[in-house]
């Protein structure tokens, strides 16, 4: 067990003291579970697949998927990117996939002009619990119709990349 954290959306883990924080008590049964177990619990109580099956579940909100500030900008971003990534890689039978948005802004050119803009990663994982995982190798002509949809659809993204490292050493997530 050591080094494999459990469910990581808890305020716990976090150090967050819900009570200070926001004034009240949050009680977080899942928190010993990971997301295999989590699933499994979401089936037994009866909840539609459609919900436990999705991604991310269960897992971090939209916000872990940016890295640095958080902005309704950037929230904005990243939900359109993500609606693209699930709607492209729903059919892979992949683990879990996402789209994470980077800080850094990087060159790109649309219209013939330069364009100083945001990049989005995606991660497809293959994996039975996320102790482990492994990329999925996903057709050229996927990725190509994914990036092609992102740098389409969600304004002010001029790079698509994705991501190959194993977990671990890297993480599913990017918080």
């Amino acid at each position: 067990m050591a080094g494999i954290k459990p469910q990581h959306n808890v305020f716990e883990q976090l150090g967050i003291d819900p009570q200070s924080a926001f004034g009240y008590k949050i009680v977080e049964p899942l928190i010993r579970l990971r997301k295999d177990g989590v699933r499994k619990v979401a089936a037994a109580l009866g909840l539609p697949k459609s919900i436990y099956d999705r991604m991310p579940f269960p897992g971090p909100a939209l916000a872990a998927r940016i890295i640095g500030a958080v902005t309704e900008e950037k929230l904005d971003i990243v939900r359109k990117a993500t609606a693209v990534t699930e709607d492209e890689l729903a059919d892979t039978g992949a683990f879990q996939y996402m789209a994470i948005l980077h800080e850094d802004r990087v060159t790109g050119m649309r219209n013939n002009c330069r364009e100083f803009g945001m990049q989005i990663e995606v991660r497809c994982w293959d994996s039975v619990d996320a102790r482990r995982a492994t990329p999925t190798r996903l057709p050229w002509e996927t990725l190509e119709r994914l990036s092609e949809r992102i740098l389409a659809e969600v304004p002010g993204v001029v790079s698509v990349t994705c991501a190959i490292a194993p977990k671990p050493p890297s993480t599913m997530e990017v918080v």
